[in-house]
């Protein structure tokens, strides 16, 4: 059931309190994505005060994405466990004080740590937040609607924390880790007055210890695997076995689901068409962009020899576009469903990418830069809200936090496995010489394979635009006990498909 906060007001208006319990969850969503952002044109000058070697560099980054991304899982079933709002809480608190003890470290190993706490606190704020709106708002317009701001804050965030740090860097990098503290303690003591208390989950069959075990190790080593593959070798002995055992711990975790009383993840929430589509959508989309992101700033900054605020600046307005359109989209997915929304950003994200390989050593701002980002800020308005309420849509409410913490794993490790590849693979095209030239194409090598991603998650998503709207009865990819939903019947959900 859902909560009582979302009875309107007279004439259909949210309540204040609706409003302040929605900027909440958006603002450590906005932190998120922040911080993901804007550490990393902090490196530079990190590595230079810190005296840290460029291998050392890469682990600050991979450390939050290790600790982000290999413990979503754990985040999303224990938030339905524990109480969403007490876990939202607590992990929030703790992102707070990593992000202070970031700021005030004098060594590597202690900054790198305080990123892979903060990406573990991320892991558990981020399902627990999506759950509480999807269990807050109810399912339709309400929560379309509160899902479009909610993932516009997400893509506004990390806009604006590429901005940010080139702007706070030139003070000192420390300012990139200390400021998102006070804005995640002026969350938290918002939050515990205005959020709704959510109860622990009473029947759900025990604790699934083995299953959190597995899944967390499997996605730990998965990220790990991903992020080393391009520096030890992709087929190196030790990523091969790495991959292997990847492979050995998700197919056990597979057999202790199936049996398991109450799973980390019922496996019966892939059965739908949809769900399956927005994961694997979600990861088309970040990774592609993520690839997108660290070529082009390659390009400006390493070729064009534009600073990092100018190259910022350049980003602005995909962000700038996504944050004006985020009161309009639920609108356009109550009236088009998520398939079409999602098939649409795709083709825009398509041209967008291929107009950008025409990129030469002579920046052609007007022509190709700002076009581009026009084109990739729209397809993310879509894309991105219409992929949370595609997943999360015909889902019981204590399952939220599940099927909230298995779409993030696939955004986060999709971002890690496509942004290796496309690594890889300029890497493998820069033998020709060093010559901006020569840099270039191995650049565009690159952006070739982002295209490429872009185009797989069009074509993924082209089978739902055969579903027709659903009946109101149908629920698709319910509880436990729900499983027996006649197959006939899951196509037919257009809001999930």
């Amino acid at each position: 059931m859902t909560s009582p906060l979302t009875n309107p007001t007279a004439g259909g208006r949210w309540t204040p309190r609706l409003w302040g319990t929605l900027l909440v969850l958006c603002a450590a969503m906005f932190l998120d994505a922040l911080d993901v952002s804007m550490v990393g044109v902090a490196l530079p000058s990190i590595g230079s005060e810190l005296d840290l070697s460029t291998s050392t560099l890469q682990w600050i980054v991979s450390g939050y994405i290790l600790g982000y991304g290999g413990l979503l899982l754990l985040g999303g079933r224990t938030a339905d466990l524990l109480g969403r709002r007490q876990v939202f809480l607590v992990a929030l608190g703790v992102f707070a004080l990593a992000s202070l003890l970031g700021g005030l470290v004098d060594s590597g190993p202690l900054l790198i740590a305080s990123r892979f706490i903060k990406g573990l606190s991320a892991a558990f704020t981020a399902p627990a937040g999506l759950s509480i709106i999807t269990t807050t708002f109810a399912e339709g317009p309400l929560r379309n609607r509160a899902l479009s701001i909610y993932t516009t804050c997400a893509a506004t965030g990390f806009s604006m924390g590429l901005v940010l740090s080139g702007l706070l860097t030139e003070a000192s990098w420390r300012l990139t880790m200390l400021l998102p503290a006070p804005i995640a303690l002026i969350a938290l003591l918002v939050g515990l007055k205005l959020l709704p208390r959510s109860e622990r989950e009473k029947d759900h069959n025990g604790y699934d210890i083995p299953g959190a075990i597995l899944g967390t190790a499997s996605m730990l080593l998965l990220v790990f695997t991903v992020v080393q593959a391009p520096e030890a070798g992709w087929a190196s002995t030790r990523t091969l076995l790495s991959f292997l055992a990847v492979a050995v711990l998700l197919t056990v975790f597979v057999r202790v689901e199936r049996r398991s009383a109450g799973p980390l993840i019922r496996l019966g929430v892939l059965r739908s068409g949809g769900q399956i589509r927005a994961q694997l959508g979600a990861m088309a989309f970040f990774g592609s962009y993520v690839g997108f992101q660290f070529l082009v700033t390659l390009y400006m900054q390493s070729l064009l020899g534009w600073s990092a605020l100018h190259t910022a600046l350049a980003f602005l307005p995909a962000g700038a576009l996504v944050a004006l359109s985020s009161t309009k989209v639920g609108a356009v997915v109550d009236r088009f469903g998520t398939p079409r929304l999602i098939a649409v950003g795709f083709v825009l994200m398509v041209v967008g990418y291929a107009l950008f390989l025409r990129v030469s050593l002579d920046p052609a701002y007007a022509a190709v830069i700002l076009p581009t980002m026009l084109l990739i800020g729209a397809a993310c308005a879509l894309i991105f809200p219409s992929l949370n309420i595609q997943a999360t849509n015909g889902v019981d409410d204590h399952e939220q936090g599940m099927v909230s913490g298995l779409l993030n794993t696939s955004v986060q490790v999709g971002g890690a496995l496509f942004l290796a590849v496309v690594t890889a693979v300029v890497t493998a095209n820069s033998s020709a010489g060093s010559s901006p030239q020569a840099v270039l194409d191995s650049y565009r090598s690159g952006l070739i394979v982002v295209t490429g991603i872009a185009v797989a998650g069009l074509l993924i998503t082209l089978p739902g635009l055969r579903s027709r709207r659903p009946r109101q009865t149908v629920v698709v990819a319910g509880s436990a006990g729900k499983d027996s939903v006649r197959e006939d019947t899951e196509e037919r959900v257009a809001v999930v498909d």
